[in-house]
Formats: structure tokens, sequence, C-alpha cells
């Protein structure tokens, strides 16, 4: 006779067989067989707050997005985000980075568990963000797709070592992208020398936090050239360069394109 369960510990299971065990799995492969593809388990991300959702298939058309993620792009319903790939919707940049991901998770040469990330928030400045994505299997086991959630770390997750090593400069740029910086002012601010800051961007993004500052005043600019009628100089001085030239520049180097050729394919 199993002892009754309590708030503190779980009901005791009988153990089951092998074959009821194959048996409840064969029972949930059909279920799942019977439910509409649109009603499955993604629409709960529409109500967590804080978590995106979204789903992209072997050749890198999104399938899927969550309310959020939607919302983030400023899109109204899916019928805006399905079937557009990451360089419809972000810049070349980072697009290229999403893709890259991509492409090994295809070739199942990993998994990417909640793995820090910068994104862009509302104001299209890069935030911090835990990223997860995983491969979408078929039912023989082939891949034929990627799914992933973002999530902002909570106050707690910011005071890991791995959020610390940068995340005071990262938040200087972040606010003063705008004003004359040196990276050497900002090693200081941080306590650091400026090797010591250059090898920690290194080792967190890939790039030095010249090329951070850089990126994160493009990042900048693409969302003002979509939304704002500013000209070309008066985005390039709210944005930090020293002239229009410079900003052209920067800004072709990583977007592949020029500012005024950006603006009008947007």
């Amino acid at each position: 006779m199993s002892r009754p369960a309590s708030p503190l510990k779980p009901r005791e299971r009988p153990r089951r067989s092998a074959a009821e065990i194959m048996r409840w799995k064969k029972a949930r492969e059909d279920w799942m067989a019977s439910l509409a593809p649109t009603g499955l388990f993604h629409r709960l991300f529409d109500h967590i707050p804080g978590v995106y959702f979204f789903a992209k298939n072997r050749t890198g058309h999104l399938m899927f997005a969550s309310q959020g993620l939607l919302q983030r792009y400023q899109m109204n319903d899916d019928s805006e985000f399905i079937g557009r790939t990451d360089f419809d919707i972000n810049p070349d940049t980072m697009a290229q980075a999403y893709v890259e991901d991509d492409r090994r998770l295809l070739a199942g040469e990993t998994d990417i568990i909640e793995r820090v990330e910068l994104w862009w928030d509302r104001q299209g400045i890069p935030d911090w963000f835990l990223v997860t994505k995983l491969p979408l299997l078929d039912r023989r086991g082939r891949v034929q797709g990627v799914m992933g959630t973002l999530r902002r770390p909570d106050e707690a997750e910011r005071r890991l070592p791995v959020f610390q090593t940068v995340a005071q400069a990262v938040e200087i740029i972040r606010r003063n992208f705008s004003k004359p910086l040196k990276i050497e002012d900002i090693a200081r601010d941080c306590g650091q020398s400026l090797r010591q800051l250059q090898r920690r961007f290194q080792n967190a993004f890939g790039i030095t936090p010249q090329e951070f500052l850089l990126k994160t005043r493009v990042l900048a600019a693409t969302r003002m050239l979509e939304e704002t009628p500013l000209s070309i100089a008066e985005i390039a001085t709210r944005c930090g360069f020293v002239d229009a030239s410079s900003f052209t520049q920067h800004f072709r180097r990583r977007v592949r394109l020029t500012p005024t050729s950006y603006r009008r394919r947007s």
C-alpha cells in the first residue's frame, strides 16, 4: 500500500514495465500528430513576461514567433514575420552571427544553452539576453530547423562574473555612445587597463571594445534611419560620429550599404 502524498513529498509511484512506457510513448506520438500545428505549446510564450520564442526552418525562414518578439520588431502579427530571414529584420552584422549559430545547430555540432548575448532593446541599443537554441527534429530524427528562446537575466544573474567582467564598460558605451568616447577612459573608469578590457571584450564577444562601440553606434543609426526623418548629418552627430563622411564609411563597412541606400531600402 503506497503512502499518501504530502506537500513536501510526492506520492510514491509504482514501477512500470518497459512495454508500458513504450505504449505511452506511442500514445504521445499519436496525440501530437492529432494536434493542429498552429496550436502547439509555443503559444505559452505569449504569456511569459520577458521570454521570447522563435522557430525557423532549415533554410532560415522564420515560421513562429511569440507576441513579445513580434512587438520587439514592431510587427502587429505573424503575417509580417512568417517567411522572413534574419537579414530581412536585423542589421547584417547581427544577422550574420545568428545565421552562423544556425549553421552549427543544423550540422549537429552544438546546442546553445543560456549563452550571454547582446540583442537590441526597444530603443535600438544592445542589451543583455540569455539565449537558448536547439535543433528541431522530424520523426526520423533529422534536423529540420532551429527553435530558440531569449530572456533577460535577472539582477542576481547580472552579478555573475560572466557579466561583471565587461558589464560596466558595456553600460558606459550603451548610455554614452552618442558622446565622444575613448576606450582608454572607459577602461580607467572600470578600474582596468586598456589591455585587460580589450582581452575581456574579445573573450566575451569576439570583438574589441572599439568595434563594440562602433557597432553600437551603427545599430542605433539603423533605427534612426528607419524611424525618423533626420538627415544623415544629424544622425551622424546623434550617434557619436565625428561627421557624415566618417558615419558613412563605418556604416557601409558593417551594413554593406550607405546610410542613404539603407533608408531607401527600409
